[in-house]
């Protein structure tokens, strides 16, 4: 959708094809970053950004024995020190209604990409086709931009395969009701077994458990009693509200995949996004460096396009050089924490005693600066991306 906008921004001729009929889909990404809240105001859409229904995070905290830690501080990054947490649905609402102004976007809604379009001479990708409720849809492009995600079809249909990089973990996604006397942060609640991790939505908390890789199906054998009850040990203020988690079904699992493509281009074909590395939820990242992504593409190609030429491999190479860096530190320092303190603790036999962190850790928790640098490496990112793409005039 970032793209989309991008580039239609630019004067060039672009169509969105979202398999969906609507954005409203609860546990997606939701936590916009510094990083793209600079992107949105370089846009100009920041005043209309501020205006949809959102909570402001200032620290990240998590939740121990003796209280409340902060292990992330978001107030001395300028000029947003904060992360907002938005509805995914209402900023992809925002981008689409942005997009519309040209008339040379267009978005096509029910519409799957199930198959690549290929130039009989040369072999190069020329478009896609989808299926929509009214048949087959035939779209002929320059360029084909892969966002479909970690489960990517147009990936596979490419011949293109990510490497595994591991990850111990899955995630079982829930909403709680928020009662106006709750603690009003954002929390993580360490502990032996699985994590707990709350995110105040205003008159909800989106939450989650962190469990061991493969799980799921053995946790939601077990009656959904037993689920509240483990919940309710980790943070007893949800004890009363607990009682609206009424089936299963209302749980959602989410699988966790870090990975990433070798490369992320053919002949007329450029994934980006979690197309083309999946991240780990941990920092919340992944909408972020896929927006990144976009802004970086749209610096990139929007020139050759705009010249009326077909972006050739040495101008998708230059988008995956410019992204592959801050991927990879990313993605290390996800997995170094996934391997080095998400692991041992999921492995440990389930318990109800919080986990305490070292008596160190917590000394220089104390510090604005040492809570400063999480703060910049996930809400700031490595390599942050400017809007250089140019802008059209309207006729």
């Amino acid at each position: 959708m970032m793209l989309g906008l991008l580039l239609a921004r630019a004067g060039i001729k672009t169509a969105v094809i979202e398999k969906h009929g609507d954005f409203l889909r609860d546990f997606r990404g939701d936590t916009v970053h510094p990083s793209t809240l600079q992107i949105l105001d370089e846009l100009g859409l920041k005043s209309r950004f501020d205006q949809l229904p959102q909570q402001r995070v200032s620290q990240l905290e998590v939740m121990l024995a003796h209280g409340p830690c902060a292990v992330a501080d978001f107030r001395k990054l300028k000029p947003f020190p904060y992360l907002a947490l938005v509805p995914q649905w209402d900023l992809l609402a925002l981008l689409a209604q942005e997009s519309a102004r040209y008339p040379w976007y267009s978005l096509h809604m029910q519409s799957e990409a199930i198959r690549l379009l290929h130039d009989e001479t040369s072999g190069r990708v020329c478009g896609v086709h989808a299926q929509t409720p009214n048949g087959r849809l035939h779209i002929r492009a320059d360029l084909v931009v892969g966002c479909d995600g970690r489960q990517s079809v147009l990936r596979h249909a490419a011949g293109m395969h990510p490497q595994n990089l591991g990850a111990p973990m899955d995630v079982l996604w829930f909403k709680v009701p928020r009662a106006t006397w709750h603690p009003k942060g954002t929390y993580g609640v360490p502990g032996r077994g699985s994590f707990l991790v709350l995110l105040n939505r205003g008159n909800y908390w989106q939450a989650a458990i962190v469990i061991p890789k493969g799980a799921a199906e053995r946790w939601q054998a077990q009656p959904l009693q037993l689920f509240r009850d483990s919940i309710t040990r980790r943070a007893p203020f949800l004890n009363n509200e607990l009682v609206s988690l009424k089936s299963w079904d209302e749980v959602k699992l989410l699988e966790v995949r870090v990975d990433r493509l070798q490369h992320w281009h053919q002949p007329g074909l450029l994934f980006i996004g979690d197309a083309a590395h999946a991240m780990s939820p941990i920092g919340g990242v992944g909408i972020n460096l896929a927006i990144q992504d976009a802004v970086a593409a749209a610096n990139i190609i929007a020139a050759p396009l705009l010249a009326g030429l077909q972006p050739d491999e040495s101008t998708l190479a230059r988008v995956q050089r410019r992204r592959m860096m801050p991927t990879r530190l990313t993605q290390h320092i996800q997995t170094t924490l996934q391997r080095r303190l998400i692991a041992p603790a999921l492995q440990m036999n389930d318990s109800d005693r919080p986990i305490e962190i070292p008596a160190l850790l917590k000394l220089l928790l104390r510090s604005d600066t040492v809570r400063s640098i999480p703060a910049r490496i996930f809400g700031l990112g490595f390599r942050r991306e400017h809007v250089r793409s140019p802008e059209c005039k309207m006729p």
